[in-house]
């Protein structure tokens, strides 16, 4: 991690991030249009930007500002009907802002909010060879798989859902 980013501030993202969300996310060149459109309905519901105008409690987010601009987004939130489980949604971080330890702020920000709340946490990626740093970057951050489905994306892009427990707290 450089100095740069080790002390960059931490906001909950904001109905006024939208925009920046979408180019952080379209300019990382692995997602779909599709995948694109999932990102920011969760953003939307997360910051309460959506139709109803109102966020959605079950949604928390975190973004990561360098030089006073958004570079990287996050959304999370517990798992209905999982109690003590929660979902990673996103994480992205601006390529031009990537390995400079902004993905593991973000992480580390997470488990900090959710610390005492959460027995795990899921993440669920593609195993398309473009995501291999993705995996990586959970993997070192102590998730392991826990089930891979064949095609679930569409042809040969596999499903792959990473856990993460933390302790033996009880549900």
């Amino acid at each position: 991690m450089s100095l740069a980013t080790s002390h960059a501030p931490i906001r909950d993202l904001r109905p006024t991030d939208r925009a920046r969300v979408e180019e952080i996310t379209r300019e990382a060149g692995v997602f779909s249009k599709r995948e694109i459109s999932i990102a920011l309905e969760v953003f939307d519901d997360a910051t309460g930007s959506n139709a109803v105008g109102i966020a959605d409690p079950d949604y928390e987010s975190a973004g990561v500002l360098v030089d006073d601009r958004l570079a990287a987004w996050a959304v999370w939130g517990p798992t209905p009907g999982a109690p003590g489980t929660f979902d990673l949604y996103w994480i992205v971080v601006d390529p031009a802002r990537q390995r400079h330890g902004l993905g593991q702020i973000l992480h580390d920000h997470m488990e900090e909010r959710i610390a005492g709340r959460a027995v795990e946490v899921l993440v669920e990626t593609s195993g398309r060879p473009d995501y291999g740093p993705t995996r990586r970057f959970y993997e070192r951050r102590g998730y392991q798989v826990t089930r891979r489905v064949a095609d679930f994306y569409g042809p040969g892009d596999d499903q792959v859902v990473y856990l993460k427990a933390f302790g033996s707290a009880s549900r």
